[in-house]
């Protein structure tokens, strides 16, 4: 289970500190899959942030299967289950798809026949694609099936944070993202943390958890929440810009 409790952020801005997460107070029960939206700017990434330890709250706790993390490194989160995925992956000259799938796996020595089952599975041709480097020779599109292949190669069980997951990729690649979600959800055993604007990513979710001005302002079933949002926006396509519809980019694959 994951425990915020009094969660703050506070930064200094032009000789004046500026409140960034607000005494945030959450809780998220294992093996739920709960999306954060809200407006841009609200602190949703900064959220995720700190739960990964990438950046250090300036006050509360973070607590992960009832121990206090709020202080333990970014290993020392990873070793205890806890990943994040960035909004656009990250690239590695000299780092192969292989020894990144073996990263996911624990450090895993795997096969080449279980290398190319995960790239088959999102659809890459796994003998073009295994003894490539990760760089920019990749397309974004290329790097972000990468990225699910390794969701898929990363033992059961921990927390999985994903910020914005679909930005900036193309149509195929955000089926199989969704996809991916929903097999690891169902597959159970983990609990997964998505901010995301996307209609059919919230759509997905057991629970939402809005934010806005550094602060939760409403976290419950995604039943009766989605209906609130949508009332809020006045339905896809309405005022407010934190919940769209899918706009991918339309990227030529490799």
């Amino acid at each position: 289970m994951l425990e915020l409790k009094g969660v703050s952020y506070q930064v200094e801005e032009t000789g004046s500190k500026l409140d960034i997460l607000q005494s945030i107070d959450l809780t998220i029960e294992d093996n739920k899959m709960v999306v954060i939206t809200g407006p841009n700017g609200g602190g949703k990434t900064t959220l995720a942030k700190a739960i990964m330890g990438l950046v250090q709250p300036t006050g509360g706790q973070i607590l992960w299967n009832g121990e206090d993390i709020t202080s333990l490194s970014i290993t020392e989160r990873a070793k205890r289950g806890i990943s994040y995925g960035f909004q656009q992956p990250p690239r590695f000259k000299g780092l192969r798809v292989r020894d990144l799938l073996e990263l996911a796996s624990g450090n895993k020595k795997l096969t080449r026949d279980e290398c190319c089952s995960y790239l088959n599975r999102v659809g890459l041709c796994a003998a073009d694609y295994v003894d490539r480097d990760v760089d920019a020779s990749l397309s974004g599109g290329e790097v972000k099936r990468i990225e699910i292949a390794t969701i898929l190669a990363r033992p059961e069980g921990g927390l999985l944070i994903f910020d914005e997951p679909e930005a900036g990729i193309d149509l195929w690649s955000f089926a199989k993202l969704t996809e991916t979600f929903r097999l690891l959800h169902d597959r159970g055993n983990v609990t997964i943390l998505i901010i995301s604007h996307q209609e059919r990513i919230i759509d997905l979710a057991d629970e939402i958890v809005m934010i806005a001005q550094g602060k939760v302002t409403r976290h419950g079933p995604k039943e009766a929440l989605m209906a609130h949002i949508l009332m809020e926006t006045g339905g896809i396509g309405g005022t407010c810009d934190f919940l769209q519809p899918q706009n991918c980019a339309d990227e030529k694959e490799a």
